[in-house]
């Protein structure tokens, strides 16, 4: 049996742990070392450290605290890495933990956050999703189930100095060019719920003053919420700093592609099982700038799908040029317009298309002016026929459940 090496108590702060972190920082110290070839387990709260709660009132998804998120397990160092090699990590099993089987999707207020269709939903709503062993439902979206593809959101290794440097600068250029931006073009350092782990006084104090925000991916890896990293999947991280640095948080029962709905998945606390191991100077053997990884061989088996096309002409009629993110966004709203027809409010549409294993592909990106992004939305989740007919759409829903909605204040 591997031990579990970092345990979280979800009744609890997790700034009561100092085996959490919230902050990317080179000087954030290890919390727990492994030998290459080890295996071990590792828990972790969900990502707003427990925030929301499972109940039909949104208002905790209008007044989450941003600043305090992502919380991540770690760091873990792996004895003798070294700036350069490469962090073989195999994800042999990953579970909800057994107190808390449930999860919760939700969109953020604009005010607070925003997200993917922040413009055509800007006020903050929830949906909860009770586990039953690999399926999920919820009470929130009636007529569909599906099987989760558990993984971790976010997962990587701490940077290096010079790294963390180039983030923040990079990063704070851009948020300089609409400092007023409503939601901003970038999380930056702050102060405000920073968790440094182990680290205390004019030490934690100056790493979170300057420590980079868990919100985007980036060259480490960290949130880039790809579905099939679950069980099954191995990855391949550059390491910069000596130990690596292992964290990893923000689990997920089941997303679809893109995560849609910002706090997109299906998240959750859970559990992962782990083994790692090294290729040393594995960075310059294989050219790895960013990590790479090999899916899970287990998947949901959904093999009927009806696909919704998008082009970067946004819903304004304004033509943009190869525009991916505008392609994709009009395919998840000819989805949502589609799901509509069926009796599905806009925002259980939405929740779905953030939930469900849909799939994403970029289709076309050579044929200017108009990229083509297509949204693969699988039929056999649902609890009736989706597919069109000469008979036309049935009404399945009848408008007497909705997601809960909390308001401005």
């Amino acid at each position: 049996m591997a031990d579990t090496l970092i345990s979280v108590d979800l009744a609890e702060s997790p700034h009561t742990n100092d085996k959490i972190h919230n902050r990317w920082h080179p000087d954030i110290p290890i919390a727990v070392w492994v030998e290459p070839g080890d295996e071990f387990k590792i828990e972790t709260y969900d990502w707003t450290g427990g925030q929301i709660s499972n109940n039909d009132d949104a208002s905790d998804v209008r007044d989450v605290e941003l600043e305090q998120v992502h919380y991540l397990s770690g760091p873990i160092g792996i004895k003798g890495a070294e700036p350069g090699d490469l962090l073989v990590v195999e994800i042999l099993d990953i579970g909800a933990k057994e107190e808390s089987q449930w999860g919760f999707n939700g969109f953020f207020s604009k005010q607070n956050g925003g997200g993917f269709l922040t413009e055509h939903f800007p006020q903050a709503q929830k949906s909860i999703w009770d586990f039953h062993g690999m399926f999920t439902t919820s009470r929130h979206i009636p007529g569909v189930k599906y099987a989760g593809l558990i993984h971790p959101g976010l997962i990587g290794c701490l940077p290096d100095r010079k790294m963390l440097d180039m983030w923040n600068t990079r990063e704070k250029s851009l948020f300089d060019t609409d400092p007023a931006r409503v939601p901003p073009l970038a999380a930056l350092p702050t102060t405000q719920s920073a968790h440094m782990g182990a680290l205390t006084g004019e030490a934690r104090d100056k790493a979170a003053a300057e420590g980079a925000r868990t919100v985007p991916p980036r060259e480490h890896g960290g949130n880039c919420d790809i579905k099939d990293l679950s069980r099954g999947s191995t990855i391949y991280f550059p390491v910069y700093v000596p130990g690596a640095g292992l964290s990893m948080g923000d689990l997920h029962f089941s997303q679809g592609d893109g995560e849609i709905t910002f706090c997109g998945a299906i998240e959750m606390a859970g559990w992962l099982h782990l083994k790692v191991s090294l290729i040393k100077g594995g960075c310059e053997k294989y050219a790895i700038r960013n990590p790479i990884f090999k899916p899970s061989p287990m998947a949901p088996k959904y093999d009927d799908y009806l696909i919704f096309e998008g082009i970067s002409v946004d819903e304004t009629g304004t033509q943009h040029y190869l525009d991916v993110q505008v392609a994709y966004r009009q395919a998840c709203l000819n989805a949502i317009e589609y799901l509509k027809k069926f009796g599905y409010t806009g925002a259980q549409a939405y929740s779905i298309l953030g939930t469900a294993p849909v799939q994403g592909h970029i289709s076309g990106v050579v044929d200017i002016p108009n990229a083509c992004a297509t949204l693969w939305l699988p039929t056999d989740i649902f609890e009736f026929d989706l597919k069109p007919n000469t008979d036309g759409p049935k009404l399945y829903l009848d408008g007497s459940v909705d997601l809960p909605l909390a308001p401005d204040l």
